[in-house]
Formats: structure tokens, C-alpha cells, sequence
């Protein structure tokens, strides 16, 4: 008995001591945030930020429905906020500002008033691609030198490349495709990565799919974790998807789970991120 309790006490103060798993101290660029107009009392701007920092992220991609949202955050935390345009003032525009008269006169003016890295995340499906509010989105992204956040079928996204080859293109949740069909994509198009924002198949359990991983092997600069905040209640799991996110990048080799984890984010924005002085 006294042999079984000290093994067990042992086993204890060494599980005790033990170094962090390979990414538990893995910072976190979340390449999908949102902070809309039904966040913002629920969820203050100070909250928010301290939400963000307490889960270890480094940088956030955000987007608002409207914009003021993300900018009361860029305000407050410009080192860790990446503003992105979103296309919409209210959520009831995600299916209509394709076809509204007033989208584009809302995107020159704030491109005109504020600074961002990024125009979406918009939602676009097959031909509604070439309606000319979204040729007017692609046109401002290149000559602003923004990316494309794009919830978007794989139709979709063909059509955004037409309108411009060298788009540079961040696919939401990774078109809800399959992996196989997310590496043709991917083959297709060196300027498209991808967010694996609000899907869990990738890692299921800590360890990684064996499909998901052979898409991770060959695209290794291409993939980025996100949490999609599409409601206010999701901005309480942050902390506890950047925790799952770290537990399944941790089955990875270190340098594939730091690029999927921040450095695919820091790279894809290092221009903006270097003006900034961070």
C-alpha cells in the first residue's frame, strides 16, 4: 500500500512539473471574429479585448455588422486588431448587399475614412459572384491592396478569380468542403488560403484527420484557425476554442502547428501588421 500511494504521488508531482504538450503555449492568430451591433452591450469593447488577450491570441481578423464595431476594438487594441470591411450594416444584409444600389457608396466611403486589411467576410454563391457589386468588392480589394474574406462555394470563388488573377483570397471555413476538394482549390490557386473556422472534423479528440492532415502537409503556409463569433454568445468560447485548437495542433510537428496557428496569419497580413510597429 505505501508503495502504491508514493507511486502514485510521484506520478503526481511529475505530471505536476512536466513541461507544457508541444503547443500548449502556442499563440493564436483567430482569422475569424466578429463584433456586431448585438455584441456590443452584451459584450463592451474592454470585454472584448480582455476575451481575446486571456485566450493568447496575438492578432484577430475582425469583421462587424456594422463597422463600428470593429473599430471601437481597432481603438482600443490596434496591436491585436486586424479590421476587415464587412459588406453588411446590419445582419439582414448578408443575403441581400449583393443587389443593394447603396453597398458600394458605404464601401468607398469608409475605405476612404479608415484603414483595413481586408473587405468581407461577405457571403456569395455561384453566379452571384459576377453581379457587379461583387466585381465592385474585388476592384476595391486590389486597388486598396486588400484580401478577400470570402463564405463562399467553390463556384464562387472561380468566378472572384476571374474577375481578378492575383485576388488574394482567405476561403471561410475552408468553403465547408472536403478536404480533398480544399486541396484542388487549393492547387488551382497560390493566392487562396483557407480558415477553419466552425468546423471541428479537422480535429476531433486532439488528434488530426488523416485527410485534413495530408491537406496540412501540403499546403502547410495555406490553413489558419478561427472561432466565428456570429453570435454574442460565441465570443465566451474563444478562450476554450483556442484550448481545442491547441490541443489538436499539438499532434502536429511544432513548425506545421505554428504556421497553422499564427504564422499563416502573420504572413498572409505581415505588410499591415509591420506598419503598425508590432
Amino acid at each position: 500500500m505505501r508503495s502504491s500511494a508514493m507511486t502514485l504521488a510521484l506520478a503526481a508531482a511529475l505530471a505536476a512539473t512536466a513541461p507544457p504538450a508541444p503547443a500548449a503555449d502556442l499563440p493564436v492568430f483567430d482569422a475569424h471574429i466578429h463584433y456586431s451591433h448585438d455584441a456590443w452591450e452584451s459584450v463592451p469593447p474592454a470585454d472584448a479585448v480582455a476575451i481575446l488577450r486571456k485566450a493568447g491570441v496575438t492578432r484577430a481578423l475582425v469583421s462587424s455588422s456594422g463597422d463600428d464595431g470593429t473599430q471601437r476594438l481597432v481603438a482600443l487594441a490596434p496591436d491585436l486588431i486586424l479590421p476587415s470591411l464587412r459588406p453588411y450594416r446590419t445582419r439582414g444584409e448578408l443575403g441581400t448587399w449583393v443587389r443593394d444600389e447603396t453597398l458600394v457608396p458605404y464601401l468607398e466611403d469608409r475605405l476612404r475614412r479608415f484603414r483595413y486589411v481586408a473587405i468581407g467576410e461577405f457571403h456569395v454563391y455561384g453566379a452571384d459572384a459576377d453581379l457587379p457589386n461583387v466585381r465592385r468588392a474585388v476592384a476595391l480589394a486590389k486597388e486598396h491592396g486588400l484580401v478577400l474574406h470570402a463564405h463562399a462555394d467553390a463556384d464562387a470563388i472561380e468566378r472572384l478569380f476571374r474577375h481578378d488573377a492575383q485576388a488574394r483570397i482567405l476561403w471561410a471555413h475552408s468553403g465547408f468542403e472536403r478536404p480533398e476538394a480544399v486541396r484542388e482549390m487549393l492547387r488551382r490557386h497560390r493566392t487562396l488560403w483557407c480558415d477553419l473556422a466552425f468546423r471541428s472534423e479537422h480535429g476531433t479528440g486532439g488528434a488530426v484527420d488523416p485527410a485534413w492532415r495530408a491537406a496540412f502537409d501540403e499546403f502547410p503556409d495555406r490553413f489558419m484557425v478561427g472561432t466565428d463569433t456570429f453570435t454574442p454568445e460565441r465570443w465566451h468560447y474563444i478562450g476554450e476554442h483556442a484550448s481545442w485548437s491547441r490541443a489538436w495542433l499539438a499532434s502536429l510537428p511544432r513548425p506545421l502547428a505554428e504556421r497553422i496557428a499564427w504564422r499563416n496569419g502573420d504572413a498572409l497580413f505581415g505588410a499591415e501588421i509591420a506598419k503598425r510597429g508590432s
